[in-house]
């Protein structure tokens, strides 16, 4: 799914006007229509009473089309329209004049004591400001929006939560419990300087224009289920262990070696045919009892890699997992990356060195897939101001190394030169011990079974995120490990699998 920019969006809504031969409040009542199923099916019960704060611009149109629909439905609604400039819009004007006609109760804000409580409600609804705020908030609408965050009750923002900026660094906003975007996502609703902003987002369809979205031109994708699908290889009925492809996972040190374990059993429940790991002599036992499925090669060194040295070709290789960052495994590991040359997935410490020695980013091959979590990509790119910051700091490091940059956290990024996917998958669960080994040694997998290098990363993403999601249920978040996520890969293809 197309992220775009809220210029674009504004395009796209008005080419939905044209090539529908809609008006522009058939437009805002699918979109408020929209909205109000959402909210009534989380909140069921219409004794819930709903106090809306409404802006003067399409934004206040859409909650004051969304405060008819839930009064008319039974529900106890009130609301106050917060009058920070000399006109409405048009479409906003017309909702006015029809909650006055239909007695809805409500109020204008005009100035600080006109404020309410919201206290006596059970929730708010933020219909204030939209995508196309240029100016940090101030006046009397800043006056509104501390009073909302101060309420301590739930907030469901619509669209976006009000003040908050699609392409910049946001200061002051809603904090909203829900965000209920219309049909095409902004990628400020995913940045994680933004999440006390946004709460839980849902992107809910209004009937835009196909051509028109399919017109628009972005480099910027959300990665969904139906994309994750859509990427999976077929698996064939004469497929074998030969045909599937080999993993190489090379890493472990004194202390650490269960981090291969994770990662090499990881990669084959991900599906290829043959894993190798690769790890010093103190790692061995426990491999070959605790992973019998794995082949082992065992490092000259005792407690650390001193050599890197090999008799076969696999298909792909992760290394730096638990590899530490000693002197002999540091030169190991650049004597490695001058001789090879098969796809690539580069973790942990092996990051953590090449942070030490940025010249030798120059030998990693065309492609290879790096996954730092935040510390390790700060030293590899230098700090950043924001998340905007980061994300241009990120591209110009894969576009110089031809990399695919693998962003690790809540909607992690995938930074493939001037694209990028952002992942929708996952839960906080995946924060603990040992899960970016378990994804290493997946995205690997995937490239040893012939995917290109940026399809193995959104694919092992989106794969190791939905492991958490189908869990839910089952295990609470904070007792999720990093095997549960192995254990679950194969529910999660299948699910990925299905048609429906």
């Amino acid at each position: 799914m197309k992220i775009l920019t809220s210029e674009q969006i504004r395009t796209v809504d008005a080419e939905t006007i044209i090539r529908e031969g809609i008006s522009s409040l058939e437009l805002m009542k699918r979109a408020s229509t929209a909205f109000y199923y959402f909210f009534t099916g989380k909140y069921t019960d219409k004794n819930t009473s709903v106090i809306i704060f409404a802006g003067m611009g399409n934004n206040g149109g859409d909650a004051l089309a969304a405060a008819r629909m839930l009064h008319k439905s039974g529900y106890p609604v009130k609301v106050y329209i917060v009058k920070f400039s000399d006109r409405y819009s048009e479409d906003c004007a017309h909702h006015v004049r029809r909650i006055k006609a239909e007695k809805i109760p409500g109020k204008r804000i005009v100035e600080e004591e006109d404020i309410p409580d919201p206290a006596p409600f059970d929730v708010i609804i933020d219909g204030l400001f939209g995508t196309g705020l240029s100016r940090e908030v101030s006046g009397i609408a800043a006056g509104v929006i501390a009073r909302i965050n101060g309420s301590g009750k739930p907030v469901m923002s619509i669209d976006v939560p009000s003040g908050l900026f699609s392409d910049r660094k946001t200061r002051f906003a809603v904090k909203a419990t829900d965000t209920v975007t219309f049909q095409i996502p902004r990628l400020a609703l995913y940045l994680p300087e933004n999440a006390c902003f946004t709460g839980n987002v849902q992107i809910v369809p209004i009937g835009l224009n196909e051509k028109a979205i399919a017109r628009a031109k972005s480099g910027v994708f959300l990665t969904e289920r139906e994309d994750a699908g859509r990427m999976l290889k077929p698996l064939f009925k004469f497929a074998h262990k030969g045909t599937q492809g080999h993993a190489l996972i090379i890493g472990g040190s004194l202390g650490k070696c269960g981090s291969v374990l994770l990662a090499s059993k990881a990669a084959l429940k991900t599906g290829c045919g043959l894993v190798t790991a690769y790890l010093p002599k103190c790692g061995v036992t426990a491999i070959q009892s605790g992973f019998p499925e794995a082949m082992a090669i065992e490092d000259r060194g005792a407690k650390h890699i001193t050599s890197i040295e090999y008799d076969l070709k696999p298909d792909a290789i992760g290394i730096g997992t638990g590899m530490g960052l000693h002197e002999d495994t540091s030169r190991a590991l650049h004597r490695f990356l001058r001789k090879n040359s098969a796809p690539l997935v580069v973790d942990a410490d092996g990051l953590n060195i090449l942070s030490r020695h940025r010249d030798w980013l120059s030998l990693l091959p065309t492609g290879t897939v790096i996954t730092p979590h935040p510390k390790e990509l700060r030293r590899l790119t230098g700090d950043w101001r924001d998340d905007y910051d980061k994300i241009e700091k990120v591209r110009q490091l894969s576009r110089k190394y031809d990399l695919i940059v693998v962003v690790k956290g809540a909607n992690s990024l995938i930074v493939d030169g001037e694209e990028m996917y952002v992942n929708s998958s996952g839960t906080p669960a995946l924060a603990t011990a040992g899960s970016g080994d378990v994804l290493t040694g997946m995205i690997t997998s995937l490239l040893a079974q012939g995917y290109r290098p940026a399809e193995a990363a959104r694919t092992g993403v989106f794969l190791h995120g939905m492991t958490a999601d189908i869990t839910e249920q089952s295990i609470h978040p904070r007792s999720f490990v990093a095997s549960d996520i192995i254990e679950n890969i194969g529910h999660a293809y299948r699910i990925l699998e299905k048609k429906d």
